[in-house]
Order: C-alpha cells, then structure tokens, then sequence
C-alpha cells in the first residue's frame, strides 16, 4: 500500500493478487473522490496520470439589468425570433441559431442602438447576449 499526504487531498492505493489470469487489481482513493480501480496484467508495477477536470468559472461584470434587455431585444430583432422566445444574458448566439453573418449584424445593430464602435477582435469574443452587454457597458464607459 502506498499513500500520500500534505496540503494536496489524500491519495492511497492498494493493491491486491488475483488468482485468475495472474492480474491484480489496484484501487486508488483520493479523499472526498469515489474510488478507482486500475487493472494492471502481468506488470510489477503500474503507473497513472490524474488530470484535473477543467474548471467551470462565470464572470460577470454585471451589465445593467435594462442593457441586457435592450440587447436581448436586438438579437430577437436581428435574428428574427418569435415574440415569445427566451433570450437571456446566458443565452449564445450560436445556440439561438445565428451564423457569422448575424453574429455581424447583430453588433452592428448594437452599436447603432447605443452609440459606440466595436472592434473586430472585440466582436469575435462575443459568444453571448451577456458578454455583448459587458463590452457596451465598458464602450460606454471610456466614452
């Protein structure tokens, strides 16, 4: 049996014969985890890579509540969607069924509707209704 333990989660392994087919089985543990188990044929020893899982994080700069209305209310309009669709702030544009070509029509709609010039890297990192009304917010703060 192996283990370590420091600041990072505990990790253990034990490993245990099998009579069949001489092949062990290892269960490896790591702390607050379920259980792992790793066959290993015929090898003295068995080796493993833990790759941590990718982190979910969402930033908002928190538009203001009638920003992300208006620009729910253009992508609606650009994208000609039913009256009774949803739009929110998680909303992505692919997702509501927009091409390149509306992604473009939807800034230029924006920045029609609130006075201010995208830049065309700016405008290739929106991908949601959210991120569009972050960057309006902080165009028209450098105004």
């Amino acid at each position: 049996m192996a283990a370590t333990a420091g600041a990072s989660p505990l990790i253990s392994m034990h490993s245990r014969p099998s009579h069949s087919f001489q092949h062990g089985l290892a269960t490896l543990r790591v702390s607050g985890l379920k259980p792992v188990s790793l066959s290993f044929y015929g090898r003295s020893s068995l080796s493993f890579r833990m790759r941590p899982l990718p982190v979910r994080l969402q930033v908002s700069c928190a538009a203001k509540p009638e920003t992300v209305e208006k620009v729910c209310n253009i992508v609606k309009k650009q994208l000609a969607l039913p009256d009774d669709s949803t739009v929110t702030g998680e909303s992505k544009f692919a997702a509501l069924g927009a091409d390149s070509l509306d992604t473009v029509e939807i800034v230029m709609g924006l920045e029609e509707e609130f006075g201010i010039s995208v830049e065309e890297e700016s405008a290739q990192s929106i991908a949601t209704v959210q991120d569009a009304a972050d960057l309006i917010e902080k165009l028209i703060e450098k105004k």
